[in-house]
């Protein structure tokens, strides 16, 4: 296939660095790609940003068949522009893709189309530190009926979002409410793949903590309520008597590429890192007990989220004083040095647009 690229003179105001919040600008491109069963993935193209024309009957509207990615880019302070670990994401999408029967794509053509796309919009990567431009890869189908059953078409778009901090209490640590009447998945469902229909599934009990003073949920698993699997956007981390630990995959916990970047930097560093099974009451007790030390949550968005109050049924805790703790701060900063090239890249993560 070749990529064609359409300009436009209808061109948008760039925004201060200092006014970005998340995911409400959008920049002046996008790339679009069409999908049937006679051509494959066809047309692929690189143009104005714009909205959608689609027919009532559009099967995502009706079915959720829609998976999507989240990546950065991100500006040096030599004003070079680069990706992290964006192979990962293109990887994820097609594993997401297979789970939801939409057909995959050729990872190594959407991640150069993603370059050149970046190339156009190069001005929109905001300067200053602790910002970037957001990535949002997606894939939708858009056959019009309305019987159940796999799409037969599919567009394919990325669109892009230069931001600041995801959340507005940025690097400080943030109060989790854990769910006890809901779940977001169970093993054997979507849970394990970036599918619209899990971020869908997880909304009520969001708002539920949102009321409360909360700012995300974590969620238990959805058989025995009892193992902790994840945050609503992210993977969750606990340091327990000096040792790293995150829920094991288990077929309903997303496989985030932050997490995995997480656990090989700690293992790097000789840090002792475990996935398995950890119960809420295992984290409650292990805070009696006072060798409990650090929660923080990890993803594309906040990069590390500390953690510093959790409410169980009755039960609050804070954890750290309410402070964010040393391995959060050295993660946080380990991962965004290595994101901006302020240091080298031991693990081959950073790829320069």
């Amino acid at each position: 296939m070749e990529l064609t690229i359409n300009k436009t003179e209808n061109l948008k105001s760039r925004p201060d660095d200092d006014k970005l919040g998340f995911g409400s600008l959008f920049t002046d491109y996008m790339f679009n790609m069409d999908y049937n069963p006679e051509e494959g993935w066809f047309n692929p193209r690189i143009e104005a940003y714009q909205a959608f024309q689609m027919d009532p009957a559009t099967m995502v509207l009706h079915y959720g068949q829609a998976v999507f990615e989240g990546l950065k880019a991100f500006r040096n302070e030599a004003g070079a522009i680069s990706l992290f670990r964006a192979r990962d994401n293109f990887k994820r999408l097609n594993r997401s893709s297979r789970a939801l029967c939409i057909p995959e794509s050729d990872e190594n053509f959407v991640y150069d189309a993603l370059r050149q796309l970046l190339t156009v919009e190069k001005e929109w990567v905001p300067h200053s530190p602790g910002t970037s431009l957001y990535i949002r890869p997606t894939i939708i189908a858009t056959d019009p009926f309305l019987g159940v059953r796999a799409s037969h078409t599919y567009r394919f778009f990325i669109i892009l979002s230069p931001v600041g901090a995801y959340y507005a209490e940025g690097f400080n640590p943030v109060k989790i409410w854990v769910s006890k009447t809901h779940v977001r998945a169970v093993r054997g469902g979507l849970g394990e793949n970036k599918a619209a229909a899990n971020y869908a599934a997880s909304l009520y009990a969001g708002e539920q903590a949102h009321k409360n003073g909360y700012t995300q949920v974590l969620w238990l698993d959805g058989v025995e309520q009892k193992y902790v699997e994840e945050i609503g956007a992210m993977n969750i981390f606990f340091v327990i008597n000096d040792e790293l630990i995150t829920p094991m995959l288990n077929g309903s916990i997303l496989p985030g590429i932050t997490r995995d970047s997480v656990m090989q930097l700690g293992r790097h560093w000789g840090m002792t890192v475990t996935e398995r099974q950890i119960s809420i009451d295992e984290v409650f007790d292990a805070h009696k007990a006072g060798t409990l030390q650090e929660a923080f949550g990890t993803g594309t968005a906040a990069v590390i989220s500390p953690v510093g109050e959790l409410k169980y049924d009755d039960q609050v805790i804070t954890i750290g004083e309410g402070q964010v703790g040393a391995v959060s701060q050295k993660l946080y900063d380990a991962l965004t040095d290595i994101q901006y090239r302020r240091v080298e890249d031991p693990f081959g993560w950073v790829e320069e647009v």
